[in-house]
């Protein structure tokens, strides 16, 4: 089963960002997080991002996905400059257009996990009948239809992810951004993790920008994007990115 993933935009890239800094400041302490970094990349596509710990890779993902203001620069998801978004429009964007899954699940112990699931369409006013519903094809396309009336105490860790993955998709966002979403799996778990990942990204056409310090999860991706020091320092094309035809490049 498939999700409709088309919104109307005809922007050929789900993500772009142009020249984006970040500066944090405390106190006298100024730190560049983020110096400049350009990149593009198009709808469909899965890209990893890495580098040593402190690099930028999270406040990237970060003000790319709107969760962080960019000091300067622009951002654009879906041919939307987010960076000229209010805070109330900029999150009801993310709400629409985007989802996230982080390292740890995030999901409320007392609800099930189609609860857990349907959440954001019932904040976001959806109808409580198709909230159940979307939810319910959310939790089928991550293979846990038949644990939907479960709460996460009784799944296990890499069930717990797919009921992150599912939430995260059933608004049916232009883009993914997933923060370490392998970091508290086991390695059995974590390969089915991408495993899921990349079918939703081969069979949905779902974009998948990931953050992982895993340099085997980031080959299950298409292309790895290397940080230091906030800066974007080398792109190389994984075999699944060579392998498939007509992929556009990402640009640093």
């Amino acid at each position: 089963m498939t999700m409709n993933l088309n919104n109307g935009n005809n922007s050929a890239f789900a993500v772009e960002a142009v020249d984006v800094t970040k500066v944090y400041q405390s106190a006298s302490v100024e730190v560049q997080a983020l110096r400049g970094v350009s990149l593009a990349v198009p709808k469909g596509d899965m890209v990893a991002i890495m580098g040593p710990s402190g690099c930028g890779k999270t406040t990237l993902l970060n003000c790319l996905s709107g969760l962080d203001e960019v000091s300067s620069g622009i951002v654009r998801v879906n041919g939307v400059d987010i960076s000229q978004l209010s805070d109330n429009d900029k999150s009801e964007y993310r709400a629409k257009a985007m989802g996230f899954v982080f390292q740890f699940y995030n999901l409320l112990p007392v609800l099930s996990a189609v609860e857990n699931v349907e959440m954001p369409l019932l904040i976001s006013g959806v109808q409580a009948k198709e909230a159940r519903e979307r939810a319910l094809v959310a939790l089928e396309l991550v293979h846990l239809a038949e644990w939907s009336n479960h709460k996460p105490a009784q799944l296990s860790g890499g069930q717990r992810q797919r009921v992150t993955i599912a939430r995260a998709l059933v608004n049916q966002p232009a883009i993914v951004w997933a923060d370490e979403p392998t970091g508290d799996l086991d390695s059995t778990n974590a390969d089915e993790i991408m495993e899921l990942i990349v079918g939703l990204n081969e069979q949905n056409g779902q974009t998948f920008v990931i953050v992982t310090h895993d340099l085997h999860i980031a080959q299950s991706t298409n292309r790895i994007i290397n940080m230091k020091d906030g800066l974007i320092v080398e792109e190389t094309m994984t075999e699944r990115g060579k392998a498939r035809t007509g992929a556009a490049p990402v640009a640093n």
